[in-house]
């Protein structure tokens, strides 16, 4: 008596998990986003500050233990200045590499005009920054990409060597 009880329940739990895959990948979309993020380190309005380091900071060649905070522009073309704005960039970002310029980073893509405005994506990973390609979690989001998944791309566009402002092209493929 006690193996029919199982058998009786065969048929519920079978449908349970035919209804549950039919809904998860029934209504999901996939978007791409290309954008870009520029990162003002320098002149009288900074979008990124570093805010705090280690003692070895200052000696190291990758800038190990760096802790900047930023607000960066996110824009349709590369050209910070003419280019349509889609939003900010606001998150952390830390010098994590100590034998290797890599950065931890931690940020929301906040998006503020067109069809994704109020909407956010929350990028988090690693960036090896000499790496031509980097790739980094999509790890959540709001509005449209609520329970967002999925990897973003990042290919440096510009790196100005006297400022350290930068300039990033992301391109981000999103379920959700």
């Amino acid at each position: 008596m006690a193996a029919a009880v199982p058998l009786l329940l065969l048929p519920l739990l079978l449908a349970t998990t035919a209804a549950s895959a039919a809904s998860s990948g029934g209504g999901e979309k996939q978007t791409h986003i290309k954008l870009y993020w520029h990162d003002v380190v320098s002149g009288p309005s900074p979008t990124a500050v570093q805010v705090a380091h280690a003692a070895v900071t200052n000696t190291s060649k990758t800038g190990f233990g760096a802790v900047v905070v930023i607000d960066d522009p996110l824009t349709e073309g590369p050209d910070l200045k003419s280019s349509k704005p889609l939003g900010r960039a606001q998150g952390t970002y830390i010098a994590a590499g100590k034998d290797e310029v890599s950065l931890m980073m931690n940020m929301n893509f906040v998006f503020q005009a067109g069809k994704y405005n109020g909407s956010t994506v929350a990028i988090m990973g690693r960036n090896a920054v000499f790496n031509a390609v980097r790739e980094m979690a999509v790890v959540g989001g709001t509005g449209v990409f609520r329970m967002a998944r999925g990897y973003a791309q990042a290919r440096t566009h510009t790196f100005d060597l006297k400022t350290g402002d930068a300039t990033v092209e992301y391109n981000i493929y999103i379920k959700h």
